[in-house]
């Protein structure tokens, strides 16, 4: 799925907060796979840019992208990314629809197993990325957050095949801490923790996909802890460097 990762939190400061995206980032692509970690958005509001946003929200709609972008239910996979989106770019339904319009395209040119697109997944993230910064302003080079993101994908889904997920190492950890590093401009010791609970929600995930993505499984509800775990820690790093931000 595509990592809709970590799927990406929007705010209007100088940084941009995200996940996975993709990763539907989210796992829509990498998220559908585990994710579209990707990255997701919210809004932040303070006079000094402090970040804000509900992880338990963010996580239930990352969630639900994930469930639907394993059943092949695109129009829920859309719904849950324009719900996402808007978080960031409130009310400016043009931008909305044509960053989920990009988000859906690259989850479905990644889904595909073996013979998927990623060069063309790339492209479209690349694009979002673009869009992103041409109205916040970041990140500063959008080719280079798309290749991350399509890095992590990789290696989300030669876990996921993989015949011993614990074979792959902690190659996957690390590909999301590079994101989580390129996109929010902290350190990898900062964000690591936040990428070990979202690679805890992929191999959730990605096992209820190996049982049978029974809609009753037990594994739903670990899953959807693990993401909002992975987003509580994200928001307690982000505020942490908006608060040395402002002692500066």
């Amino acid at each position: 799925m595509p990592e809709f990762t970590p799927v990406r939190v929007m705010c209007h400061d100088r940084r941009l907060a995200m996940m996975s995206a993709w990763n539907l980032a989210a796992q829509a692509a990498g998220a559908g796979e585990g994710g579209l970690v990707g990255i997701w958005w919210d809004r932040a509001g303070s006079s000094i840019g402090l970040r804000s946003f509900d992880p338990v929200r963010i996580a239930d709609l990352e969630y639900r992208m994930w469930v639907a972008y394993y059943l092949r239910r695109w129009t829920r996979v859309l719904a849950a990314m324009v719900s996402l989106l808007r978080l960031g770019f409130g009310t400016d339904w043009l931008v909305v629809l044509q960053g989920a319009r990009l988000m859906l395209r690259a989850a479905q040119l990644w889904a595909p197993y073996p013979d998927n697109d990623p060069d063309g997944a790339r492209a479209h993230m690349r694009e979002l990325y673009a869009l992103v910064r041409l109205r916040f302003g970041e990140p500063a080079d959008p080719a280079l957050a798309a290749s991350l993101e399509i890095d992590w994908w990789r290696a989300h889904r030669e876990r996921q095949y993989a015949p011993d997920p614990t074979e792959t190492g902690d190659e996957l950890v690390e590909a999301v801490t590079r994101l989580y590093c390129c996109l929010f401009g902290e350190t990898e010791a900062a964000v690591r923790p936040t990428a070990m609970y979202r690679v805890q929600a992929m191999d959730l995930s990605d096992q209820w996909v190996r049982t049978g993505c029974r809609p009753d499984s037990p594994l739903l509800s670990l899953e959807r802890a693990a993401l909002i775990r992975a987003y509580t820690a994200l928001l307690a790093v982000v505020q942490r460097g908006n608060a040395g931000d402002a002692a500066r």
